[in-house]
């Protein structure tokens, strides 16, 4: 998931507000850094048909502090005219990348700031928006074979509690978005997005009554669509029955 929020504001006297929407667009809402690969692009666009923007980008481990290695945001800075195109590489470090576990997925954020130009109006308020997405480092090893059944297809669910736990046997996180008792049925108010570490378990956070004993779980696949899994249910564990693209 995309997540966009409000990293300044520079309030002089009594305020105009300018629009909250982002200027500088990333083309996409996760990324995934392949183990064969060296580097990984992306693409941004300034929507903005009148002023130039500078466009900041960096990149963070898994507890949100700012890394240089083994995963590196190039060029830092860079100014994008009005309407153009641009591209970030992610510079992947060869030594400190296989020093990771290569069993499994490793997780970044990959965040992206812009900086507007200096405003020549009084009594105006600047915002600069800075977007933040999940950047996933997967070794060569576990590479996905897009033939094959979706992996998050083999996750599974257990009773504990009256609550339904998610069992995640495979090296992939897994992003759940939503749960709900039927294909067309609303996640209950108390339900959270929930990602699952790579062989982990995590609770789905909601009564198993809320979403019976045929759930239907959303979850975030490599291209940021949302299929659904559908789960049958017996003697306290759940197991996905069939998939519907979403």
């Amino acid at each position: 998931m995309k997540k966009i929020t409000l990293v300044t504001a520079l309030v002089i006297g009594a305020l105009t507000v300018q629009s909250a929407s982002a200027a500088i667009a990333l083309d996409r809402t996760r990324a995934i850094f392949e183990g064969k690969s060296k580097s990984l692009s992306l693409n941004i666009e300034n929507r903005n048909k009148t002023l130039p923007y500078l466009a900041q980008s960096w990149v963070e481990d898994a507890q949100g502090n700012k890394i240089s290695t083994p995963l590196l945001a190039l060029p830092p800075i860079q100014r994008v005219e009005p309407g153009a195109k641009s591209q970030i590489k992610i510079q992947g470090m060869d030594a400190a990348l296989h020093a990771l576990p290569q069993d499994r997925e490793t997780m970044f954020y990959f965040n992206l700031r812009e900086i507007p130009p200096k405003s020549n109006k009084a009594n105006t308020l600047q915002i600069a928006l800075q977007t933040r997405i999940k950047l996933f480092y997967r070794p060569e090893a576990i590479a996905i074979n897009t033939s094959d059944t979706p992996p998050q297809e083999k996750i599974t669910l257990s009773s504990q509690g009256g609550k339904y736990e998610v069992n995640n046997p495979t090296p992939y996180y897994v992003t759940l978005i939503s749960a709900a008792s039927s294909v067309s049925g609303k996640a209950p108010k108390s339900f959270k997005p929930v990602l699952v570490p790579p062989k982990g378990k995590m609770s789905l956070g909601v009564g198993a009554a809320e979403v019976g004993n045929a759930p239907v779980l959303t979850y975030i696949n490599d291209f940021g669509g949302r299929p659904k899994l559908i789960f049958g249910c017996g003697g306290g564990s759940c197991k996905v029955t069939s998939s519907k693209q979403g």
